[in-house]
């Protein structure tokens, strides 16, 4: 409990099962209320695209989505305005939900909520409460369907949820706490992302001059004839990614959210780079390296666009798949591609594209076999303190996160009283970017991907 919190003196009962108590003076009203469902639809589509995530509620959408889809077919998505209650019907019971702070369209799967008097709620209030973990159980308990990748969060459902409401001057001091909280958070976790992205850039200078430069320091070097790539060891042949690994592309399978949803089990679902499912199927089990196709962070030194896997996996259509020839090995050429100066190989204008051509004309450095092993395993222990530091980091950055889902949950859902906190804070501070308060997941892109086959259905 953070230094000067106490629970309320007094409390009353709440009369909704999940929240057995309430402090005097709040109140338990069903959404309906206070909201009515709003079905506005765009004429153009020119409007600002929006979408809901249960980590950041209602935000501009990403690029890569937008351009999924042609601009005309826009026209007829919903209009939201703020203030407006956001439900991504098919993700509610995962808490995609939120307040939106702006004009935009939504997709038509979404539901749109507006308060029928706005001075009832604070809207920021009502984004803090609406995705805590309480409120993710009612709107399970709520949504209609036989397995998760079918439920529905339908209006009469939502309209029936009964909501907390403090009195209206209350909620801006509990506001105002949790946005200073949140700059405080967002502060200590930035310092410890700048540790982790310099401890990332060490490892990176480590794997570079072993998978480049071999690990005799004494080597005599010659030109690789790839300005990107210096000189290379005598001895090491330079050769294109087509000649050394066969793409094995044409066997990949993408799987929609509902069949994934129909098929969960054990075996890894990889996208553009990582593991976003499981499933109960696999297309391939022999050792392989993923390299992105599309959506993959080719620009960014610290993230890792090719990965070795082995054992039984199924690979979506953003991957490329390769299987190594006779003179490499997979541990290897992944490490050799995360090398690679992708800006000469990628196209695309809104969206980063490795084309199958153009990840063929790469170039990469082929020690002998001997030589590969022994780097591999050099590079393994040498940067195995980085990685245990770098992990340590997280799971600290992991709880720090939890702490404060925590905190919001307990504040407002009336456990914890910071009216006093809040009183006491400073007149001015400088709030945080959202995404310094939260970690990225696997379910985005899971989310993304459904919205976009109902919506283009």
């Amino acid at each position: 409990m953070i230094e000067g919190l106490r629970p309320y003196a007094e409390m009353k009962p709440s009369g909704v099962e999940w929240l057995p108590s309430l402090p005097e003076g709040w109140e338990v009203h069903r959404a309906k209320y206070s909201f009515r469902e709003a079905d506005d639809r765009s004429e153009s589509g020119d409007e600002e695209l929006l979408s809901v995530s249960h980590k950041t509620g209602v935000t501009p959408r990403s690029q890569k989505n937008i351009t999924m889809f042609m601009a005309e077919s826009y026209a007829g998505h919903k209009v939201c305005r703020p203030g407006d209650v956001v439900v991504n019907t098919m993700w509610a019971w995962m808490a995609a939900i939120g307040v939106s702070r702006h004009v935009g369209i939504v997709s038509p799967a979404y539901g749109i909520y507006r308060p029928r008097i706005a001075e009832r709620f604070e809207p920021k209030f009502l984004d803090y409460l609406l995705r805590t973990e309480a409120y993710r159980a009612e709107y399970l308990r709520s949504s209609r369907g036989v397995t998760t990748s079918r439920l529905r969060l339908y209006p009469p459902d939502f309209l029936s949820i009964p909501f907390v409401q403090p009195p209206l001057d209350e909620q801006r001091l509990i506001v105002r706490f949790l946005d200073w909280h949140g700059a405080q958070t967002a502060k200590l976790i930035r310092a410890k992302k700048k540790i982790i992205a310099l401890l990332n850039e060490q490892k990176q200078a480590i794997i570079h001059r072993a998978v480049t430069r071999g690990l005799d320091p004494n080597v005599r070097l010659k030109p690789s004839g790839i300005p990107w790539l210096g000189d290379v060891p005598d001895g090491w042949e330079v050769a294109r990614l087509r000649y050394i690994t066969r793409c094995l592309d044409g066997k990949r399978i993408p799987l929609n959210g509902t069949q994934r949803g129909s098929m969960q089990g054990e075996y890894p679902y990889w996208g553009a780079n990582r593991v976003f499912d499981h499933i109960n199927a696999w297309l391939f089990d022999e050792p392989l390296v993923l390299l992105g196709e599309d959506g993959a962070p080719f620009f960014d030194k610290g993230k890792d666009v090719a990965f070795a896997v082995d054992g039984k996996i199924w690979v979506n259509n953003h991957a490329h798949i390769l299987r190594c020839g006779p003179r490499m090995i997979p541990q290897f050429l992944g490490l050799a591609l995360n090398c690679v100066e992708y800006r000469h190989f990628i196209s695309g204008s809104t969206r980063d594209k490795l084309t199958q051509q153009a990840m063929g004309s790469i170039p990469i450095q082929v020690p002998q076999l001997s030589e590969q092993q022994a780097i591999v395993s050099y590079l393994g222990d040498a940067t195995s303190e980085l990685v245990v530091t770098t992990n340590q980091i997280q799971h600290e950055i992991a709880l720090i996160q939890e702490f404060r889902t925590r905190l919001i949950a307990d504040v407002v859902t009336g456990k914890l009283d910071v009216r006093a906190a809040a009183a006491s804070l400073p007149e001015t501070f400088e709030a945080e970017p959202i995404d310094d308060l939260v970690e990225g997941d696997d379910l985005d892109e899971a989310m993304d991907d459904t919205e976009n086959e109902e919506v283009a259905a």
